[in-house]
């Protein structure tokens, strides 16, 4: 049975050298972002922290109010790569924002305009939304990456640096103080 396309996407205009269709991700994508997660974790170094599984990739991009959203790239039909974003809101602005949380075009296809075709199509979903800016994260270690955005105009904010509360510190933070 052929697969219904929410195309969202084709890439002419961007030179790049390649047929590239951008789809939005329907639940029949779920296993397939799973193995692209996996294969990013891997390259980040990361892998040992993935716990993601089909039902909560499934909630969080497809229920009621979905948390994320994520679009497919394709070259030919086969699958090359992803973005994964979310809204996020300043203060200082005013307005919504866009935060890419993963960005990754699996190695066969890097340096053939996947990536920049996905980044261009998500800064597009962030001008159309209104938003004030859109921001995202980089290794840095990931040279490459740097070097990828950089030559697209984005800046790093070297003045911030990013924190987290994993899990168990957001639990232990619910605990009554003194443990009684």
């Amino acid at each position: 049975m052929p697969r219904k396309s929410r195309n969202i996407a084709v890439v002419p205009a961007l030179e790049i050298p390649l047929p590239l269709t951008l789809d939005a991700a329907t639940p029949a994508d779920i296993p397939t972002l799973l193995t692209l997660i996996g294969e990013l974790a891997e390259f980040e170094r990361l892998a040992h922290e993935v716990v993601v599984t089909e039902a909560s990739l499934a909630e969080s991009l497809f229920c009621a109010t979905p948390i994320v959203q994520t679009v497919m790239a394709r070259v030919d039909g086969e699958v090359a790569g992803f973005a994964l974003y979310f809204h996020n809101f300043s203060t200082f602005l005013g307005r919504p924002g866009l935060y890419l949380e993963d960005l990754y075009v699996r190695p066969a296809f890097r340096g053939q305009g996947v990536g920049r075709g996905l980044l261009v199509h998500i800064a597009g979903v962030a001008a159309a939304r209104g938003c004030g800016r859109m921001e995202w994260s980089v290794l840095n270690w990931n040279r490459r990456a740097i070097g990828f955005y950089e030559s697209l105009g984005a800046r790093p904010v070297n003045d911030w640096m990013v924190y987290r509360l994993d899990r168990a510190a957001l639990e232990a933070l619910q605990a009554p103080p003194g443990g009684g």
